[in-house]
């Protein structure tokens, strides 16, 4: 891993909060991702699967974690499954963990290696009632491929056929989405990475640069701060390319008199930052896009003055909904017969802004979190609200990082340029001083 090793206090707390949540005579086990083949002999790089990710710190594939509360055997209550070193398998692909890396980084004391495991894990199973077995069930989830959780559950329920399985995942989407202080923590170096890299591209972005460019910029920034890199694919999307939601062809020039949307973010310790920013490439606002820009940034600040305990994301969608007519009624998007003839399957603007104002943020940039309840203390959520104007060929969107507390929402990155007044102060200043 590139970035420093993070506190095994916040894995140490997530594995306490899931075992809190189990039944009496349990086992939970929880599996690795596969690695992927790409082309040839070649492979994606790996990527581990979340929750184990959560609830250790390992990176590593072909990991376990094994979790029995109520085992007679304290020190088989937290069990850490990894791959046994092999020095000529090292040769070629790099060096493996070894027990006292693993149990440093994770701070579970008790490891097994994977082909010592079905002797132990047997007897472990006789002993317990319930089994908890892990499954993908983010509600975004798209692909078919049947990946190793899955393919493990298959073969745990035809090997033991008599036990009460659950659904780790249930315990999963309400513990992921309340953040402890540690993770909030992790959160916020993902956030100021992100941060001194947005302000090295407004020294960067001028007219004629490319929007890979841009991106090849992102990239360096984000891994010569250690982080793992961007948590998702960068979207660089100048002039009438910013209306696309998921751009990432990111290979045409900036032009002059355009606006340029950046929505971008480091990973750092498995934890993911999600900015956007939309600036102008010349480094000036005109009066038609400094309107626009500005109706987007109070809806920002409307939606986000709305977030705290207690709402429902669905229900704070609609009256962010409501306020954009009206923003767009104001710089002539709209008209009131546009309004009063909208039905509530097509609300009017959605015309110019089509997508959801807040998702959850974590270990997944779209983590788990209810939609359908109300929101706790804990939560962290993005607000983007956007205004994309087909006829004349602009994106704007503006998305901020904001954790929900009792006593009103925290702006994580609040420290992030965001005004007209501070993106034309900062692309001007490093302009007359010739940085770039």
């Amino acid at each position: 891993m590139k970035y420093l090793p993070v506190n095994p206090a916040l894995y140490v707390k997530n594995r306490q909060r899931f075992a809190k949540e189990m039944m009496p005579s349990s086992i939970a086990i929880f599996v690795s991702n596969d690695e992927m083949p790409s082309n040839g002999d070649a492979l994606y790089p790996f990527r581990q699967n979340s929750d184990l990710l959560w609830l250790s710190g390992i990176t590593q594939e072909d990991s376990m974690v094994i979790l029995y509360p109520d085992h007679p055997d304290p020190k088989y209550r937290e069990v850490l499954v990894l791959t046994r070193p092999n020095e000529v398998k090292e040769k070629w692909d790099g060096k493996r963990l070894r027990a006292e890396e693993a149990r440093q980084l994770s701070g579970i004391q008790t490891i097994v290696w994977l082909d010592a495991l079905d002797g132990l894990l047997q007897p472990w199973i006789h002993a317990a009632d319930n089994i908890y077995l892990d499954s993908n069930e983010n509600d975004r989830k798209a692909s078919l491929i049947q990946t190793r959780d899955y393919r493990y559950i298959r073969d745990m329920k035809k090997r033991y056929p008599l036990h009460n399985y659950h659904r780790a995942a249930k315990i999963m989407k309400q513990l992921r989405a309340v953040k402890t202080a540690q993770e909030v923590e992790v959160l916020q170096k993902a956030i100021d990475i992100t941060h001194l890299c947005f302000e090295r591209l407004m020294r960067f972005i001028r007219p004629g640069v490319f929007e890979y460019e841009i991106e090849a910029e992102i990239l360096h920034s984000f891994l010569s701060q250690r982080a793992t890199g961007p948590a998702y694919s960068s979207i660089i999307a100048s002039g009438d390319r910013a209306r696309t939601l998921h751009y990432v062809s990111n290979n045409q020039e900036c032009r002059d008199g355009e606006l340029l949307l950046m929505d971008f973010g480091a990973e750092y310790g498995g934890y993911n930052a999600d900015l956007t920013r939309t600036v102008p490439v010349n480094g000036k606002f005109s009066k038609r896009q400094k309107e626009v820009y500005n109706a987007c940034l109070h809806l920002h600040q409307y939606a986000k003055n709305l977030l705290k305990p207690g709402v429902i994301i669905n229900d704070y969608h609609k009256q962010v909904g409501e306020e954009a007519n009206q923003v767009f009624l104001k710089i002539g998007l709209l008209t009131k017969s546009d309004i009063k003839n909208q039905t509530p399957e097509n609300p009017a603007y959605w015309k110019y802004l089509y997508h959801g104002i807040s998702h959850h943020l974590g270990v997944d940039v779209h983590d788990l979190g209810t939609r359908t309840e109300p929101l706790k203390a804990g939560m962290l959520l993005t607000v983007e609200p956007g205004i994309y104007i087909e006829e004349e060929k602009m994106g704007v969107r503006i998305e901020n990082n904001v954790l929900l507390t009792r006593s009103g929402n925290r702006d994580l990155m609040s420290k992030i340029p965001i005004t007209v007044e501070e993106i034309e102060a900062f692309m001007k200043n490093t302009r007359s001083t010739g940085g770039r």
